[in-house]
């Protein structure tokens, strides 16, 4: 099977949307009037974003999902997007699987795959989506002011407790380790709960690289510092009511919610007056979101103890060239 071959037998659709898809040298899209374009970029690569052993339809799934993550971070509604994917071989069962988990994802967001390229190479794949955000609407990071609450949606952590288990530095039941593995291999893209905060949200991210790590980005480009309460944390951990961990006490647990990485939630500020219309926000997206501290003034990001005392653990987030 040659390249155009792979192309046109896999990744090969009419767009209903764009104003031209594949097939030119350029995809053209034109935004909504009024609209603003987003556009993001993110790259897996076999061996540091996921395992060789991977269901392929469950790649195809997180090389989207990634993506629409960054989205979902600036409210933004999915477009298109395109995929370079480099491939060791052409299998057409692997392309099969992993175009099935890519297509299930971009049509349940109407996003539509208008471009791309593809070589021969180590398992590489690189996706850039395009969404909208009307004008001035766009959630970013520098928002956050002193008195706005912290929130974070869905679950966190589950992901870095399945790095562990293949590190093979923890064990988890098979029950939990299924939960966690999904959150590692098909984490859900808060698409929905990102446009709901618009107007709503003072700032936004996704969580990738850990929520502490993450959460910085927030404080440095808005100025400001933030206190977080770690039992509040906790209770956000993705594997809660997955049946007794005996090999994860609190601090893992801390570990994996404060620095895991991997998650695809989202982090966002919003002030205490708009604590209605986050529930709101959150309802309509028929998404779980958990008040985790507040913003300070002061530089710094502070996790504290029930009693507001400092919390001793100190956590490190993702770099990848740490």
């Amino acid at each position: 099977m040659g390249e155009f071959d792979l192309i046109a037998r896999h990744f090969r659709r009419p767009v209903k949307h764009a104003v031209l898809g594949g097939g030119d040298d350029c995809a053209l899209i034109a935004p909504g009037a009024g609209m603003q374009l987003a556009v993001s970029s993110d790259m897996l690569v076999e061996g540091r974003h996921f395992l060789s052993t991977v269901d392929p339809a469950r790649l195809g799934h997180k090389a989207l999902a990634v993506n629409l993550s960054d989205l979902a971070a600036c409210g933004a509604r999915p477009v298109a997007f395109t995929l370079a994917l480099s491939l060791p071989r052409a299998e057409d069962a692997w392309l099969e699987r992993f175009a099935q988990g890519l297509y299930a994802l971009a049509d349940a967001h109407g996003c539509e795959l208008i471009g791309g390229d593809t070589t021969q190479g180590p398992l590489n794949l690189c996706i850039t989506v395009f969404g909208e955000v009307p004008a001035g609407q766009a959630l970013l990071r520098s928002g956050a002011r002193a008195g706005d609450d912290v929130y974070v949606s869905g679950t966190l952590g589950a992901a870095r407790a399945a790095l562990e288990v293949f590190r093979g530095t923890l064990s988890l039941p098979e029950p939990a380790l299924a939960i966690a593995r999904e959150r590692m291999e098909q984490p859900t893209p808060r698409v929905a709960l990102g446009q709901a905060l618009r107007g709503v949200a003072s700032a936004a991210l996704d969580l990738s690289d850990g929520l502490l790590g993450d959460l910085g980005h927030v404080l440095a480009a808005s100025r400001v510092g933030a206190r977080i309460e770690a039992e509040r944390v906790l209770g956000c951990f993705g594997l809660r009511g997955a049946g007794p961990l005996p090999a994860l006490g609190d601090s893992q647990r801390l570990e994996c919610v404060m620095a895991g990485g991997d998650d695809y939630e989202l982090a966002f500020t919003a002030p205490p007056q708009a604590r209605a219309a986050v529930e709101a926000a959150a309802r309509a997206a028929s998404t779980p979101v958990q008040r985790i501290g507040c913003i300070e003034a002061e530089p710094g990001l502070r996790v504290v103890q029930a009693d507001g005392t400092p919390l001793a653990q100190r956590f490190q987030s993702f770099d990848h060239f740490a």
